[in-house]
């Protein structure tokens, strides 16, 4: 297909933000700022592959017509470029198409993930924590950085529920086919007759909401602190660090009491709270344009069973797209690469073809 024309919509519109950003006042709206930045840097991208693209196909030509000369050694340089050419023209124009497809300006996002035990008892508490090492760890090798925002542990080891926030370069992107349920199937290791137990941990990974995305007004808001409780030591015990944030409109309530401080318990929690009110804006508005949206790879629906982990036959399965792994202890150990190109590709394709492009 010919991008031609789409590229060139793009110049312009870089050429257009250019202007915007050479203007003096063009900070003085930080949110407006912050959109139009992230959309130059889509653009810049864009153009990258396409011109990437264009140079690749252009030296996939020269080669060929030195590959038919009389110069057997050039000819020979020749077809073994030819070979890297013709492996790469096709990734970089994949990459052109995901790139021109309609943004979502969230995917370039950090995001917050959090993970809850679901059916199980303890069992599904014991998964949530490696659910929460897995994605630790998955995070290291990709160069983002993590921070434990709250939880609430569960007798055995494991968590209740966790709040883990990730930022780095397109977090969010990655990481939103986490979201649903996660099925696990295994001997519990309280378990005296070696029966296979099946649990379930509920993951929902939410774009992380900035200040000017959502207002929280004083008056909506009933703000708490109380003596934390659990394992913490003698400053967890002496002090009333924990915080309680409830939103008066929705009935949305959040508690920390992992931050050494009542002001670091209070900032966390007004930080999970804004993210989840921002999530369901965002839900609201998908709903009203796409109602095919929900169905989408991706979407986030956590209440979709999306993956099962079968510790027995040391398999994975995705049941979003139908994809088979055996590597199930290298994914536990945080490889999620296979999975999320998986994932990545069918959704691309999904959206190609609901744009039209492909």
């Amino acid at each position: 297909m010919d991008y031609s024309a789409l590229i060139a919509q793009r110049r312009r519109r870089l050429g257009e933000i250019d202007d915007m950003i050479s203007d003096p006042g063009f900070y003085d709206d930080p949110k407006r700022a912050s959109e139009i930045m992230r959309e130059h840097r889509r653009i810049q991208q864009t153009l990258a592959f396409s011109d990437r693209l264009e140079t690749a196909r252009r030296q996939l030509g020269e080669n060929e017509d030195l590959a038919k000369g009389d110069d057997p050694e050039l000819a020979e340089i020749a077809r073994e470029e030819i070979a890297a050419l013709q492996a790469e023209i096709p990734q970089l124009a994949e990459d052109l198409q995901y790139a021109l497809l309609p943004a979502d300006p969230n995917e370039a996002r950090d995001a917050i993930v959090e993970i809850r035990a679901g059916a199980g008892g303890d069992e599904a508490s014991l998964f949530a924590g490696e659910l929460l090492r897995l994605y630790q760890r998955y995070a290291d090798s990709r160069g983002w950085k993590t921070e434990h925002l709250s939880s609430s542990p569960s007798e055995v080891g494991g968590f209740k529920e966790v709040f883990l926030r990730v930022t780095g370069d397109e977090v969010f992107r990655t990481l939103k086919y986490e979201s649903g349920v996660h099925r696990v199937q295994r001997v519990p290791a309280t378990e005296t007759q070696g029966r296979v137990h099946t649990s379930t941990v509920t993951v929902a990974v939410m774009p992380e909401a900035e200040e000017v995305d959502v207002e929280l007004k004083a008056d909506d808001l009933r703000i708490e602190v109380c003596r934390a409780g659990g394992a913490g030591g003698q400053h967890v015990n002496r002090t009333e660090s924990a915080v309680q944030v409830f939103h008066l409109p929705t009935g949305l309530y959040v508690r920390c009491e992992d931050g050494r401080s009542q002001g670091q318990n209070k900032e966390r929690a007004l930080q999970i709270l804004r993210t989840r009110l921002y999530e369901m804006k965002v839900r609201e508005e998908q709903e009203k344009h796409s109602a095919h949206r929900r169905a989408q790879i991706g979407s986030g629906d956590r209440s979709e069973k999306i993956r099962t982990y079968n510790f027995p036959q040391s398999r994975i399965t995705d049941h979003r797209i139908g994809h088979t792994s055996h590597n199930l202890a290298g994914v536990m150990a945080g490889d999620l690469s296979e999975f999320t190109a998986e994932l990545q590709k069918a959704e691309m394709a999904e959206r190609l073809s609901e744009a039209g492009i492909r």
